[in-house]
């Protein structure tokens, strides 16, 4: 996803780290004019020009924020002058690699919303192009709304001059044919407020996830793991000097230790009750073992080497929502093969063989949110 990812020019006067090497020289290749192979046209090259990148005074370039995203925050309400909450009139365009966006499928499940709010998905490797539609691959599509190529042309067509990152999710409007939000947080929220009345069933109406009761505590949950976890794993991964490494990986690690002490005592993050904290550190641990592990060197432990950690990630992949929308093939794939300044030959890891289906147990711990009957 290009929310997770960054491109990086490659100058020919640099001193490139050995373990780059190759991914560097194809890009220098590319750029003096060489036409790629088959192989490499395909991928998105992300290169660091040389070790000390990272800080801007020794005169190179200045890394700016893999996460920085230039935003349309347009809001679906019955207030909205534009934007009135309607059935069929809203589209999410996604990929199931990117945990942010994998977040809104869940959320647009778990409230019964699959016949009100249509989506297409990319295909899993992010190219010099950005993000594309290919059908021909396993679960993914068309562009069923614009037919336009990829997420480029779906940010061109909101906006012609725009110059940012074609990142994913993103919330369209067929009727004014144009993106309301690209802010997985907003759209999580407008999901589980704004279209109540197209909610299936009851009880995935009364389902809330944003809680008034708990919304302080979900905001500070989520300030504290997003820095530490959901984007400290790709600054542990990215990182070009040791330094900068371990300062991200402890940071992980000690993330993951808060959460594995609170599910010792608690169900879910806030108590019995299912909520959108547990919705974003599910799209995290369930990519952890497969690629943030090795690929990422987040590893110190696996998920599955925590107790409560690993029983919370099983008991939340067995319901439907959760299951229906995490494709392990599109997550292995668009880290391996896609960040290719971190593995230069693209080969996806076989592993790991993990048990999702097993016993969870979590149920001892508080009673079942709706959501687990329903979604």
């Amino acid at each position: 996803m290009l929310s997770c990812m960054q491109r990086v020019i490659a100058t020919d006067t640099v001193n490139i780290s050995r373990t780059c090497s190759a991914a560097v020289s194809i890009f220098v290749s590319r750029a003096a004019g060489e036409q790629p192979t088959s192989w490499q046209s395909r991928r998105h090259f992300v290169t660091t020009p040389y070790r000390g990148a990272e800080a801007s005074k020794s005169g190179g370039p200045k890394k700016t924020s893999m996460f920085s995203v230039s935003g349309w925050r347009s809001w679906v309400s019955e207030e909205s002058d534009n934007f009135k909450p309607a059935s069929g009139r809203y589209h999410l365009y996604v990929s199931y690699a990117c945990p942010w966006a994998q977040r809104t499928l869940i959320v647009r499940k778990l409230k019964g919303l699959e016949k009100a709010i249509s989506f297409d998905v990319v295909h899993w490797l992010l190219t010099d192009k950005g993000w594309l539609f290919d059908d021909s691959k396993p679960a993914a599509t068309i562009d069923s709304v614009n037919n336009f190529e990829g997420m480029g042309a779906v940010y061109k067509k909101a906006d012609p001059e725009y110059k940012g990152k074609y990142t994913v999710p993103v919330l369209w409007d067929k009727q004014m044919n144009t993106m309301v939000n690209n802010k997985s947080k907003d759209i999580l929220r407008m999901l589980n407020a704004n279209f109540q009345e197209f909610c299936e069933t009851d009880e995935q109406r009364q389902l809330d996830l944003y809680p008034s009761h708990h919304q302080e505590e979900i905001d500070d949950l989520t300030d504290f793991i997003s820095p530490n976890l959901t984007k400290g794993v790709y600054k542990a991964g990215r990182a070009i000097t040791q330094p900068t490494y371990e300062k991200a990986a402890k940071n992980v690690f000690m993330a993951l230790d808060k959460f594995e002490d609170i599910l010792s005592q608690k169900r879910y993050l806030c108590g019995d009750q299912m909520t959108e904290i547990d919705v974003k550190l599910y799209s995290c641990l369930i990519r952890f073992d497969t690629v943030y592990h090795g690929h990422f060197k987040c590893n110190k432990k696996r998920i599955i080497d925590y107790p409560n950690l690993w029983a919370y990630t099983r008991e939340l992949y067995q319901i439907p929502a959760f299951k229906d929308t995490t494709n392990f093939e599109h997550i292995a794939k668009f880290y391996q093969e896609s960040q290719l300044q971190i593995n230069p030959h693209g080969i996806v890891a076989l592993g790991p063989e993990l048990d999702l289906d097993a016993p969870h147990g979590r149920d001892k711990l508080g009673q079942s949110t709706r959501a687990e009957a329903t979604a």
